[in-house]
């Protein structure tokens, strides 16, 4: 296999095939760099480091020529860019930080890539830093400041969001593996459009440290790639405690893709699924369901079933609260968090003003887009005097009841299944009306609110016109439940191709 197949092949062959010293890292590189920018017009990447990534890969194949045989050396990945990096501007998607450079690199990028002064990296080559919805504030990635990301499968669609750019990059075979955040659903939603595997962990489980915040009880970073065996893999070495973090979870980091072996309880070879109960929320089957959407997540759950899974039926009252409850949070969040780009320390400064007060003033009004913009008023708005009781206060009361129905779902169930988005992805510019885009994430907002793993499996397509358009299947676990979901989902990819559909 050429190094030009071998890029658009997913982590797992192109790590076996550098171990096997099929392919240098320097030939996996250069495809990888000639295949973005062949597809430049998908707006994927912000910015692309080709002399650092070479440079990268040369490191990485005379390491392995010494003796290195970590399984992600040399292998290509790229960075959503709300993870600042040394190296690269890193910009949120937001002219408020164009063309900032990071003093440091997030521990997650540092853990993928050269490592730091108290831990070791994988070693990847980092090629670039992927589009996004500015500051991770959207869910369809046209609220990037500098250009929307196209869905590779259909380009009058979008990718999703916020973490578009990475989800498209993937799906177009321009790099195996990337990185995304998710907050209310950002990495399960834009993997489910561009058809593509993707994991929110459990809130903690990967550092924040170097994350440019949103809301920050509830950003959380995860891998995103073609397969549940790759996304182990990522996982694996994405983990662990951060000193730096607060909010990093302190507990051994399992080996993710040893564990896709490990069988379940009760598990035969013909049912590698047995003993396993699914859980289907009645609530994420009614109304406002797209019909071609539930055929296809059906069919999904019938297979899980045919690898013996037991189907039963749970509720989760309070999924419908979960979008106010989601946008009383995470605007109050982002309102305290973006309150550090005034154009005093660094990002965008207004080029006139007569006075500070203005010059805070007219900074911010150029730098931040109008999404941003909005969430940061309705912060404002919800954390002011005489109305932090009234809004916030309430909204965190509905969030605790949302972890509360997860957990006695969680004591009949072992895993939550449903479908990821109720559509499959619109045209861009079809949803001009912020509350049409919210509406969108009503089956992932609650498990980002209990701080649960969930994850995207591709499932399929819609029909018709959609028939290009791909379908996401969402499995949910309780807490530090990832091995499971991924166990679930590598099962499922055993016995379908869906993940295997490229559009290019």
């Amino acid at each position: 296999m050429s190094a030009a197949d071998l890029s658009c092949a997913d982590l797992r062959t192109q790590s076996a095939a550098l171990a096997a010293r099929q392919v240098s890292s320097v030939e996996l590189t250069r495809a990888a760099l000639a295949r973005i920018e062949a597809h430049a017009d998908l707006g994927a990447f912000l910015h692309v480091d080709a002399e650092g990534a070479l440079q990268a890969a040369q490191a990485a194949d005379a390491a392995r020529a010494a003796g290195d045989t970590r399984p992600l050396l040399g292998v290509p990945v790229a960075h959503k860019d709300v993870f600042v990096t040394r190296n690269m501007p890193s910009t949120a998607g937001s002219r408020m930080l164009a063309g900032y450079v990071s003093p440091f690199d997030a521990t997650v990028v540092a853990r993928l890539g050269a490592g730091a002064d108290d831990f070791a990296g994988a070693d990847m080559v980092t090629l670039g830093k992927t589009n996004m919805d500015e500051f991770a504030m959207g869910s369809s990635n046209e609220n990037s400041a500098y250009k929307p990301v196209r869905n590779p499968w259909d380009s009058a669609a979008i990718p999703g969001g916020s973490s578009g750019g990475s989800a498209a990059a993937v799906a177009a075979r321009l790099v195996a593996a990337a990185t995304g955040t998710d907050t209310g659903g950002s990495i399960r939603q834009p993997a489910a459009m561009c058809g593509i595997t993707g994991i929110k962990p459990t809130y903690g489980l990967c550092s924040r440290f170097g994350m440019i915040a949103f809301a920050s009880s509830l950003d959380q970073a995860g891998p995103m790639a073609q397969t549940a065996w790759d996304c182990a893999a990522l996982l694996t070495a994405m983990t662990g405690f951060d000193p730096r973090d607060a909010t990093s979870v302190q507990r051994p980091v399992p080996d993710y893709v040893a564990a896709l072996g490990e069988p379940l309880p009760g598990a035969t070879a013909a049912k590698p699924l047995a003993g396993l109960r699914i859980g289907l929320p009645s609530e994420y089957f009614g109304e406002g369901l797209a019909a071609e959407v539930e055929a296809t997540v059906r069919a999904a759950l019938r297979e899980l079933e045919r690898l013996g899974a037991k189907l039963v039926d749970v509720s989760l009252p309070l999924t419908q609260l979960s979008i106010p409850a989601y946008y009383i949070i995470a605007p109050a969040e982002a309102s305290s968090n973006l309150s550090r780009f005034d154009g005093v320390r660094f990002g965008h400064r207004a080029a006139q003003y007569k006075d500070l007060a203005e010059m805070y003033g007219r900074s911010r009004a150029e730098g931040f887009g109008p999404e941003v913009k909005r969430r940061i008023m309705i912060g404002a708005y919800v954390l002011s005097h005489g109305y932090y009781d009234a809004y916030y206060l309430q909204a965190q009361k509905i969030r605790r009841l949302i972890a509360d129905d997860f957990a006695r779902a969680f004591t009949q169930c072992d895993v939550i299944a449903g479908p990821v988005s109720p559509t499959v992805a619109w045209n861009l510019g079809d949803k001009a009306d912020p509350l049409a885009n919210y509406l969108a994430d009503i089956y992932t907002l609650s498990a980002s609110l209990a701080g649960l793993p969930g994850m995207s499996v591709p499932a399929g397509f819609g029909a018709g016109i959609n028939a290009r358009r791909p379908v996401g299947l969402q499995l949910i676990g309780p807490h530090f439940a990832e091995e499971r979901l991924l166990q679930v989902a590598h099962q499922y990819q055993q016995v379908t191709d869906w993940h295997q559909r490229s559009p290019v």
